[in-house]
This record gives structure tokens, C-alpha cells and sequence, in this order.
């Protein structure tokens, strides 16, 4: 069964990637590390979600999902400069895409709790 929120975060996951090695060419090495660390770990812990133990295991993980695409839009935001990322083809769409990830993360925190 298709799940949109891992489908959308492994993408999103992808693209960071292609931001990562971007960054690193131009030596903005601590910069790289940081967008990479919250970036990947979105998708990370919704995949740790769907295995989780129990409802609480499950909200928890989501949680810190929701935390790292927060982070990871702070980082968007902060990169948003033309010697950073801005003309990087992949920028429009991350901009785009964390928003989103955001709003479905907190969609299925709310729910989630309302079903606990």
C-alpha cells in the first residue's frame, strides 16, 4: 500500500542529497552538514514510524519527524541566498515541498492523538 508521507519524504530526502554535494562543492561544508542532518531524517523517522510499537511509539516518532522538517525549512530559508542554494534547480521545489511535509506531519500528529 502507497503511503504519500514516505513517498514525499524520500523524495524530498533525494533532493537534499543533491543540495548536500551542491554545498560541499562550493566548501560550505558545516552548512552541508546541517540542511543534510534534518533533511534526511524527516524520512527516517517516518519509516521508524511505520514500524512503530504502540500509538504513543508512533506520535513520538512522527513528533521528531515534524521537528526536523521544521528545522529543515529554517535551513531553506537561511540558504535562501544566491551564492548558497537559491539558483540550485532543486531550491523551488524544496521550498515548496517542506511546507507540505510540514502540514501533512502535523495533520497525522493531530489525528493520531485524537485516536490515541
Amino acid at each position: 500500500m502507497k503511503n504519500p508521507i514516505v513517498d514525499k519524504s524520500f523524495i524530498f530526502a533525494e533532493k537534499i542529497l543533491n543540495i548536500y554535494f551542491f554545498l560541499r562543492e562550493k566548501n560550505h561544508n558545516r552548512l552541508a552538514d546541517q540542511i543534510v542532518g534534518s533533511g534526511t531524517s524527516i524520512g527516517a523517522n517516518v519509516v521508524e514510524a511505520q514500524a512503530a510499537q504502540s500509538k504513543n511509539d508512533f506520535i513520538s516518532k512522527i513528533s521528531i519527524a515534524s521537528k526536523e522538517a521544521r528545522e529543515t525549512a529554517y535551513w531553506i530559508k537561511l540558504l535562501n541566498r544566491k551564492e548558497l542554494i537559491r539558483d540550485h534547480p532543486d531550491f523551488i521545489f524544496l521550498q515548496s515541498e517542506i511546507e507540505e511535509i510540514i502540514k501533512i506531519l502535523n495533520s497525522i500528529l493531530i489525528s493520531s492523538k485524537n485516536n490515541r
